[in-house]
């Protein structure tokens, strides 16, 4: 069966397949399907066996982890081009997060087998797939130095940043929509203090609201380091 257009444009946006030759890609993708969620269904539960990997083709989603209180910290916002289940895939250890769409969403499903034949067949897969990986962690680290060692203005900074993309001016846009609340339980902190904040920095000119888009200056990059 010939391999679905949108299956293969969602895989060639994430770098691990990025890498194949057209051929391959397309091999690969003729042995995938489609799965779609509505908006708020739960895709994957904490503590959930695993045996896939997710690739988002359309939607967004966030990552999060509750306490047995129900308090919610949201861990990252994801959409088109984003994936998730990498770990576990790995090290077969159970989710470790909750992922909820946020509105509908596509999701391009990859089970355990296929994925480890692809790795196998290509080196340049294997190698791109170990440096997502360390970018990952390289990431994980910074956010835990983030909230660690700056304040609710720097945490607000990197979190903008995070979520951000480069734009065909030079500065960084975030396209997709996030209210204080998300930003909040990203970082830690209440909704109240994240809107003085922004409104701090929209007032200072380091945010500036463009359509429907955020565009940051590049002084808040700056401080985001």
């Amino acid at each position: 069966m010939p391999a679905s257009p949108v299956i293969v444009a969602a895989l060639a946006r994430v770098p691990f397949f990025a890498v194949l030759p057209p051929a391959e890609l397309d091999r690969v993708a003729a042995t995938l399907r489609m799965k779609r969620f509505a908006r708020g269904a739960v895709i994957v539960s904490q503590g959930d066996d695993t045996d896939t990997l997710y690739v988002i083709a359309s939607g967004r989603t966030k990552v999060c982890i509750s306490d047995d209180e129900g308090k919610e910290v949201i861990v990252s916002l994801m959409g088109p081009g984003d994936y998730f289940g990498e770990m576990s895939l790995v090290d077969d250890h159970p989710r470790s997060a909750n992922i909820e769409a946020l509105e509908a969403a596509e999701l391009v499903v990859v089970g355990k087998d296929e994925f480890k034949a692809s790795l196998a067949r290509n080196f340049d897969m294997s190698l791109a797939f170990m440096r997502c990986l360390v970018a990952r962690l390289r990431s994980a680290d910074k956010k835990i130095e983030t909230l660690a060692l700056m304040d609710v203005y720097g945490r607000v900074a990197r979190a903008l940043v995070d979520m951000s993309e480069p734009g065909p001016d030079g500065r960084r846009l975030i396209r997709r929509r996030v209210t204080k609340q998300d930003i909040a339980r990203m970082i830690g902190a209440s909704r109240e203090m994240v809107s003085r904040v922004m409104k701090d920095l929209v007032e200072m000119g380091e945010v500036e609201r463009v359509d429907d888009c955020m565009v940051l200056h590049p002084r808040l990059e700056r401080a985001a380091r």
